[in-house]
């Protein structure tokens, strides 16, 4: 049976760890209230431009395009996005598990995809199993602003179209609820499924749909990864700020079960001096 100091020092230890997940769950909670407004507040510009990309490249009618036309499969990029640190819970495991099952299932050889990880977690992962990342960012602020990944959505667009990809994935967790998330899979180029839940409007354009297109098409489809990126931080920072209640909860029931056997033990060394006194007290008569 431990000693009354390490039962002690157990209490002490457990206070201290839940002052720390209090603190982390109350800065996740700030963050997390930021970051829904974040990924909220994209919604009606990805409304827009997706509405205005369908209603040219539709209306406009035999318009051709790398980015909408579906080609032979050699190469298979998938976009992985995770946090830079873990304290998430099943946060950043849900996501490699998903993106690690689907490429054991689709390929064969290392040769036939590439990674492009945003997160340390992810390159860390797919690094030290050998996979090939062919593009990585990590460091990426809380609130990120489209400045912070334009160069890797660029480069991964681009990628695209020269032909480094066939296709492009890209996976993430999809903010629900405070308490929810779902590891979403996108399919990003190429854009064979253009549509739109809004009716399409007649737009009049110069010079013609062709040129238009082609700027508008590559920051559409820039606009889907940020999209995702904030709908990935809002789903991190509400999984952090639960994982940290809970943990703060479990410290709490510790510290009740260490205070119970401190309890027990304080008491039964009571008794035992006093059974102890008692007995040299009768020895003596």
């Amino acid at each position: 049976m431990a000693s009354l100091r390490d039962i002690k020092n157990r209490i002490n230890s457990t206070k201290k760890t839940s002052q720390i997940t209090k603190a982390m769950e109350m800065t996740s909670a700030a963050k997390w209230n930021r970051g829904v407004l974040n990924a909220k507040s994209f919604v009606p510009y990805m409304e827009k431009i997706q509405e205005v990309t369908a209603s040219i490249a539709i209306g406009a009618g035999g318009v051709v395009h790398p980015m909408l036309q579906h080609r032979p499969v050699k190469k298979t990029g998938y976009i992985v996005m995770t946090s830079d640190r873990g304290l998430a819970g099943a946060f950043n495991s849900n996501v490699i598990r998903k993106v690690h099952q689907t490429i054991q299932s689709r390929h064969k050889s290392n040769d036939e995809f590439a990674i492009i990880a945003i997160g340390r977690v992810a390159r860390d992962f797919f690094v030290k199993r050998g996979y090939n990342v062919a593009l990585e960012i990590v460091g990426v602020s809380d609130q990120p602003s489209f400045q912070d990944i334009k160069d890797l959505t660029s480069a991964t667009v681009g990628m695209f179209e020269d032909s480094t990809f066939d296709e492009l994935y890209i996976y993430y967790s999809h903010y629900i609820s405070a308490i929810s998330q779902e590891v979403t899979e996108k399919k990003l180029l190429p854009l064979t499924d253009l549509t739109t839940s809004h009716k399409l409007t007649s737009y009049e354009f110069e010079p013609n749909a062709e040129e238009i297109l082609k700027v508008l098409l590559p920051q559409y489809a820039e606009s889907l990864i940020y999209g995702a990126l904030l709908d990935s931080k809002a789903s991190e920072h509400a999984a952090r700020m639960t994982a940290m209640r809970n943990a703060t909860d479990n410290a709490s029931e510790l510290i009740r079960s260490y205070t119970l056997s401190y309890n027990r033990a304080r008491q039964a060394a009571i008794t035992q001096e006093i059974t102890e006194i008692v007995g040299g007290a009768a020895a003596l008569e």
